[in-house]
């Protein structure tokens, strides 16, 4: 079959939901038997996700090549189960560069460089290259039908409809109805202006999906199919859900793969088996137990509001351990400033079941998240530790067990008399040319496992230990996977995203006074990069330097979470 294109845009507001109900959409056509891909174009002109603040634009998402990508790639991997590379990103920043340095280097031979036709043929390539061997490939475009910087990507779209056949190309909207108080009625009219936006670009939807406090009514359906002249049957409801896996449920009650499908003249490939995702999905609306959760971090305010988006995978992570385990987490997202500001209300982690310290950058909240450590492990509460999270285990450790007054992470106190965080030297003379991103551990490192670990239990446990060691040579120094000098032995591969690593130097010693360094990263030059650290006569203490929570899915939960839930239920 040729190759069949849906592309989604969003209406009347942003946030709106398009990367949950286009991963929805994803996962639908998997289940009909189908291969599936998606793509996501932010129109900023950031480069990448990688230099925005999480409370401007939520999580930076990493995949396994080293891409810093928008949230959203996290929902289409969650869904699909899929590892979905960095090319799948497309930003008008990384457009602009690749056609003025092609500009430099002489590429248009003299020619005017416009933005129709360079700027668009390039976003069409690049889509292109990204849907190459799936059969169906979901566009998500950013932002909100009516932004200027929409505009390009549009037209791309449209251009690449001519190209390839109106047969291959769906395009659905989603947009919003709001419900005014005072009116206490869903208005389509926000609708209407959308749709008659996205016609001024010659594109009118196939399907609308419509965004709700409430489920939309036979009435409503009936307005917008006579605006947008389209079949009331391609009008879905999408109601607003406290579980966002159970979209693709409820798109399949008003059966959207089948409509999907006779849009494409196509039929199943296989009967949809939505047996294990709907056992999920019941235990999380459903479970037999509740654990609370102190999540200890700092990127959760902006002005007068809170946002949770800055963390939405390793929430997400809780929620598919929770699920394994059959109970429900209550997440409390605790500001760690509050502890810096007055120790007395470490207190209140006593109410917890088990405490997170997820990942992050800079010096606020560090005394207050170190705090907490301090607390957790004085008080045999489960803790998971995560990046950053790791580091300031170490630092608690090495003050508090080892003697080492004042240590820290040159992060935070470049004249510390124990740096036990540091940047490696090799890292610093990149530093030095100002090349601040080469000097990351960024995407898909191997780790080595050492025998005995409450670490390796649990990648035994849940089956995520690497097993093709055979390949090992072939991929070793290569994309998407960095190998390093492991040889064999209880590997695995998580994703990274940090600068500043556990110093050897201190190493020896924090092993004697009793941490336990179970997991490593070795060097091409033979250093071990130390990955994991636990206690053996804690409940559940575990840290790791990577970001595990990047690679949980809803029915492969991470072991790391996995374990951290089972033992705050216990």
């Amino acid at each position: 079959m040729a190759q069949k294109f849906i592309a989604v845009s969003g209406g009347v507001i942003s946030g709106i939901g398009k990367g949950v109900a286009t991963a929805s959409i994803g996962k639908i056509l998997q289940q009909y038997g189908f291969s599936t891909i998606a793509i996501k174009i932010d129109p900023y002109l950031n480069f990448d996700a990688g230099t925005l603040r999480p409370t401007e634009h939520g999580e930076v998402w990493v995949t396994d090549d080293g891409g810093e990508i928008d949230q959203d790639l996290g929902n289409y991997e969650r869904f699909l189960g899929i590892s979905i590379p960095k090319r799948n990103n497309i930003t008008t920043g990384q457009i602009y560069k690749s056609i003025i340095d092609k500009e430099r280097k002489g590429f248009y031979l003299g020619k005017t460089v416009q933005p129709i036709p360079h700027i668009t043929e390039e976003i069409k390539a690049r889509i292109k290259e990204a849907a190459e061997g799936y059969d169906f490939v979901l566009v998500e475009i950013g932002g909100t039908i009516g932004d200027y910087e929409n505009v390009p990507y549009l037209f791309a779209i449209k251009s690449l409809e001519r190209e390839l056949g109106s047969e291959n190309f769906t395009y659905i909207l989603i947009t919003y109805l709001p419900i005014p108080k005072h009116i206490k009625e869903m208005k389509t009219k926000p609708t209407q202006q959308a749709i008659r936006m996205l016609g001024e670009h010659g594109i009118f939807p196939d399907f609308v999906l419509c965004r709700g406090r409430k489920p939309l009514d036979d009435i409503r359906k009936k307005k917008i199919e006579v605006y947008a002249n389209i079949d009331s049957e391609h009008v879905i409801s999408a109601p607003d859900v406290d579980n966002i896996y159970e979209i693709p449920l409820n798109f399949e009650k008003e059966n959207l793969g089948l409509k999907i499908l006779k849009k494409f003249n196509l039929s199943p490939i296989k009967n949809p088996d939505w047996g294990k995702w709907v056992e999920l999905v019941n235990k999380m609306n459903n479970p037999k137990d509740v654990v609370n959760i102190a999540m200890v971090c700092k990127y959760i305010d902006i002005g007068d509001f809170e946002l949770e988006d800055s963390y939405i995978s390793v929430n997400q992570a809780l929620k598919h351990a929770a699920a394994a385990h059959d109970v429900r987490i209550n997440i409390e997202w605790i500001d760690a400033k509050v502890f810096e500001k007055d120790q007395n209300k470490l207190n209140v982690l006593r109410n917890f079941d088990g405490i997170v310290v997820p990942g992050g950058f800079g010096g606020i909240g560090v005394e207050g998240k170190i705090a907490a450590i301090n607390y957790s492990r004085l008080n045999n509460i489960p803790f998971l530790g995560l990046c950053y999270g790791l580091q300031l285990a170490v630092i608690e450790f090495a003050r508090n067990v080892c003697g080492m007054k004042d240590a820290n992470t040159t992060e935070v106190d470049p004249n510390t008399p124990y740096p036990v965080i540091d940047v490696l030297p090799e890292q610093k003379n990149i530093l030095t040319e100002k090349t601040f991103g080469s000097s990351m551990r960024l995407g898909a490192y191997a780790a080595l496992l050492k025998e005995g670990t409450k670490v390796l239990e649990l990648y035994k446990k849940t089956e995520r230990l690497y097993k093709d060691l055979n390949n090992l040579d072939k991929i070793r120094n290569t994309e998407p996977f960095r190998i390093g000098n492991i040889n064999g032995g209880n590997i695995i591969l998580e994703r990274h995203r940090h600068r500043y690593e556990v110093n050897p130097n201190y190493v020896e010693t924090l092993e004697k006074n009793g941490l336990i360094f179970s997991g490593y990263h070795v060097t091409n030059e033979g250093i071990r990069l130390m990955e994991f650290i636990e206690l053996s006569q804690h409940k559940f203490a575990v840290a790791t330097q990577s970001h595990p929570e990047f690679k949980s899915r809803l029915e492969d939960p991470s072991p790391l979470f996995y374990g951290f839930i089972e033992a705050c239920k216990s």
